[in-house]
């Protein structure tokens, strides 16, 4: 007897539907997978067997046949444990297919119990896409998938209570558990204000912030970079609920969803190490996985040491840096990956650290003991292009021992994020027809049409593409970070003082860089 049930499968990001066909018929006692399965999916035939025989039910002693359609998808992983012992068990009569339309997922230990898997929540916005009504799911991974609207998640702990319901169908969906004002105040117990000094640097991060820029800070070891860079989340203007769907998605993917947790609720920081690949950071893999920058996806990608890292791996950056996604091709697909991420980029001034140290401010410094060839080949580590997509560069100097030993903190991150939420809404309502969220992702048309000069600024800004030899990227990032500034000040025209602060964020590279 032939029968089918409804599953899906994860594709990048995304889930498709997969139906599983389960053929019973006599013949030789068999049991195989069709449909490009991975070692995983072949597998499931025993763990199938045992759950049924030890959920109570009879293993039929025929040829079984399993498809799973589209047949030239690959399929992974154990999700269609589930699925299998159900058609199974459909295919030999055992019970009566519902009318409700639904589709089901989930591995099956040998004991018959529903274990969680990845991917949840792109499955249950594939199964309502797909027109299904209900949706089976381990009880581990039902809150996750709860939170899509508009379709009935019922979470099962065994193949004989996913069984019951089939039969019986009398139980209640799983409500969605998160409430959105879970999304206001998510970022833990780190605080703008136990930073110490550094008013410059705080001020560029908060210009960072409201604008969505992104930042390199240069200074030596123990000057706080990793301290405030930590701390630029806590300033980022809470997630909205279709920025967390996104990111959730990702996450859930990507097998990183914390436990008993239904929705990513705050800006996401990734801060991987410099030894990192280009499938770890870029995403990849034989069946593609997204990497760290996708991970990073509206929140903060903080790349500490950057020379450290491979300049390969950097340069794989310099497109999602333009786009926002990362597109991975393989012989047979072609995936893209969300990846609209804030760089902040620390890094020394050379090898040792010390090379911008001030004697006056703090006398007993150790100097800076590297040779120019040493600090050339410590710098060309970074390339031009990827610096110039870079748009705010800032010394982090050291603390004098006054700054270290005072007690007083500074403004909260809440006071902080007020200012930056505040300029981020003038900036959708200024341009949120065109699906631009900040001004760090204006094109050429919104430049023009919301970064508009007086005579005497335009000279001041023809002067430092001169004085600097700025590119045209360059020049654009100088007028995004103004406009930021002018959002800050609540000022609708972009002037004089706010071009020169934007331009003082670009010349500091210049001076180190050369």
């Amino acid at each position: 007897m032939l029968a089918h049930v409804d599953s899906l499968a994860v594709l990048g990001v995304d889930a498709y539907l997969v139906r599983v066909e389960v053929d019973v018929s006599p013949g030789l006692i068999s049991f195989s997978v069709v449909g490009l399965p991975d070692a995983a999916v072949r597998e499931s035939g025993e763990r199938v067997r045992a759950a049924i025989r030890n959920s109570g039910f009879a293993m039929p002693a025929r040829r079984i046949t399993v498809n799973l359609a589209p047949a030239d998808t690959k399929k992974q992983g154990p999700i269609f444990d589930l699925p299998i012992a159900l058609g199974v068990l459909l295919g030999d009569g055992q019970f009566a297919s519902p009318a409700t339309s639904f589709a089901a997922c989930g591995e099956l230990g040998l004991n018959g119990e529903v274990r969680s898997i990845t991917g949840v929540l792109p499955m249950a916005l594939g199964a309502r896409e797909a027109g299904k009504t209900a949706f089976l799911v381990p009880r581990a991974n039902a809150a996750e998938a709860a939170v899509v609207e508009g379709l009935q998640v019922f979470p099962v702990e065994s193949l004989a209570d996913a069984v019951d319901w089939i039969q019986n169908g009398n139980r209640a969906p799983q409500e969605a558990h998160f409430s959105p004002d879970a999304l206001e105040n998510a970022h833990g117990d780190i605080d703008w204000a136990d930073v110490k000094g550094q008013e410059a640097v705080k001020r560029a991060l908060e210009v960072a912030a409201a604008g969505g820029h992104n930042i390199l800070l240069v200074g030596a070891p123990g000057s706080g970079k990793t301290l405030l860079s930590r701390r630029l989340p806590t300033i980022l203007p809470p997630l909205l609920l279709e920025e967390a769907l996104e990111v959730t998605k990702l996450y859930s993917v990507a097998g990183l969803m914390p436990s008993g947790q239904s929705l990513v609720s705050s800006r996401p920081f990734r801060s991987p190490h410099h030894t990192v690949s280009h499938a770890g950071l870029v995403g990849g893999g034989s069946f593609p996985r997204p990497g760290e920058i996708s991970l990073a996806h509206h929140g903060v990608l903080f790349l500490d040491e950057l020379p450290e890292f491979h300049r390969d791996v950097l340069e794989v950056m310099r497109q999602p840096l333009e786009d926002g996604q990362v597109s991975i091709a393989r012989a047979a697909q072609s995936l893209t990956f969300p990846a609209r991420f804030q760089l902040v980029a620390a890094m020394n001034p050379c090898p040792c650290g010390s090379l911008l140290s001030n004697h006056e401010r703090i006398p007993n410094v150790k100097p800076c003991t590297c040779t120019a060839p040493q600090i050339r080949r410590y710098l060309s580590r970074i390339s031009g292009p990827l610096l110039d997509r870079i748009d705010i560069h800032i010394e982090v100097p050291r603390l004098s021992p006054e700054e270290l030993m005072n007690k007083r903190g500074g403004e909260s991150s809440a006071m902080v994020r007020g200012r930056v939420v505040a300029a981020r809404r003038r900036q959708v309502a200024r341009m949120g027809c065109v699906g631009v969220s900040c001004n760090a992702h204006m094109k050429a048309k919104e430049l023009r049409q919301h970064c508009e000069m007086d005579d005497s600024t335009k000279e001041l800004l023809k002067t430092a593409i001169n004085q600097f030899s700025l590119s045209g990227r360059g020049y654009d990032r100088i007028l995004k970070v103004a406009r930021t500034i002018a959002d800050l000040e609540a000022e609708d025209a972009v002037q004089m003082h706010h071009i020169a602060e934007a331009i003082n964020y670009r010349s500091f590279d210049r001076k180190l860089f050369g």
